[in-house]
């Protein structure tokens, strides 16, 4: 009889190639996702930490600016013009659309008409308190959004201002 070669048993082997063509497929995968996804961001104008001269500084007519000042239990304090002498206000709303939001739409309109400018839009300046949460900014940058403010920046509550919050108890 012819001899047969048994000696060599051969071990039984594990195709890769299908879990390296996963990896890489999951590789291309995730890389691509986290390149086409961009970062959401909206831009809002911040006032410089520096001093500046007061030369500088761009007049702007009081019957154009709103400031809104975010006080705690999600309540809004706004005035028209100056803190010394408002010429609407102060006046306490909540936040949405039966809230600042018809203020600012009619004010938005108001505007114009009263400058005798298209051009010359209502400017919109938000000062939060150490009491307002993060929420309370995130919903009036929305707001902004919604009745489409062209210009409108987050400033720092002065002393005079959170003097007011504490009378209107919105500062607790």
């Amino acid at each position: 009889m012819a001899e047969l070669n048994t000696g060599k048993k051969s071990s039984p082997r594990v195709d890769l190639t299908a879990m390296v063509d996963l990896a890489f497929l999951l590789i291309t995968f995730f890389m691509l996702t986290t390149s086409i996804s961009k970062p959401y961001a909206m831009d809002v104008a911040m006032p410089d930490k520096t001093e500046e001269d007061s030369q500088d500084q761009l007049d702007v007519a009081d019957n154009r600016t709103i400031t809104l000042l975010l006080g705690s239990d999600n309540k809004i304090e706004y005035y028209m013009g100056l803190l010394d002498s408002p010429i609407e206000g102060p006046t306490v709303v909540d936040y949405g659309k039966n809230g600042i939001r018809p203020i600012l739409l009619e004010k938005i309109k108001q505007v114009p008409q009263i400058t005798g400018d298209p051009e010359k839009g209502l400017i919109v300046i938000i000062r939060p308190s150490d009491k307002a949460n993060y929420k309370n900014l995130v919903d009036i940058l929305d707001e902004m959004k919604i009745v489409d403010a062209k210009q409108y920046m987050i400033g720092d509550i002065g002393s005079a201002e959170v003097e007011l919050l504490t009378r209107e108890n919105i500062y607790n």
